[in-house]
């Protein structure tokens, strides 16, 4: 997948008084920055809003060529490692349009974090414990209807505290056989499914 920094955002032209365009266009200077591509593009302004992209942002395209802010995210599969993984943690999400959905414990690598690091500060943030991060068991790359989200999913299990929720609306431990008894978000799926063939 190509990703691109948005280096500059300019006005395409001043409305749709002689064009079939519904409304102003922004022209969008990408970077792709392993490459060195330049691409130009244009995008309605309002897309550009409801998107979240500006300037600095990465974005990328999906396979209807349509933009998409590009969200780069971690994941924590937190083991209870009593005799083995036999449970893991889950928690379900408390606001917005996925409000009751779960989700495994995370957030978003915040700049000069290695995944890692930021996994370690989302879950003493978010749930008060302290967590060591062990290996990486997938990267899932999957396309929301406005944005791309990039998800590095590790096990980990939690050395210090107690699991705490300060954010999400409730939480279990679930164990192999339970995974299909919650609803998961869509870009959670494809690692419960790596989970059910490769957890022992």
């Amino acid at each position: 997948m190509d990703i691109y920094s948005v280096k500059k955002i300019t006005e395409a032209d001043y409305g749709c008084e002689d064009t079939l365009r519904e409304g102003p266009m922004a022209r969008l200077q990408l970077l792709n920055e392993e490459t060195s591509e330049e691409r130009i593009v244009e995008e309605p302004e309002r897309v550009l809003e409801e998107r979240g992209i500006s300037e600095g942002k990465k974005v990328s395209f999906d396979k209807n060529g349509n933009i998409l802010k590009y969200v780069r995210v971690v994941a924590a599969v937190i083991s209870d490692y009593i005799d083995g993984k036999k449970k893991i943690f889950a928690t379900e999400r408390g606001y917005g349009g996925f409000k009751g959905w779960w989700e495994f414990p995370g957030g978003k690598i915040e700049k000069g974090e290695t995944p890692e690091q930021a996994l370690e500060r989302e879950i003493c943030e978010e749930l008060t414990a302290k967590i060591k991060v062990e290996n990486l068991i997938h990267t899932e790359e999957y396309d929301y209807e406005t944005f791309h989200l990039s998800m590095d999913c590790f096990w980990a299990k939690v050395v210090q505290g107690e699991l705490v929720l300060k954010e999400a609306e409730a939480a279990r431990w679930l164990s192999k056989e339970d995974l299909d008894s919650v609803k998961w978000l869509p870009a959670d799926l494809d690692l419960v499914n790596i989970l059910k063939t490769s957890w022992e």
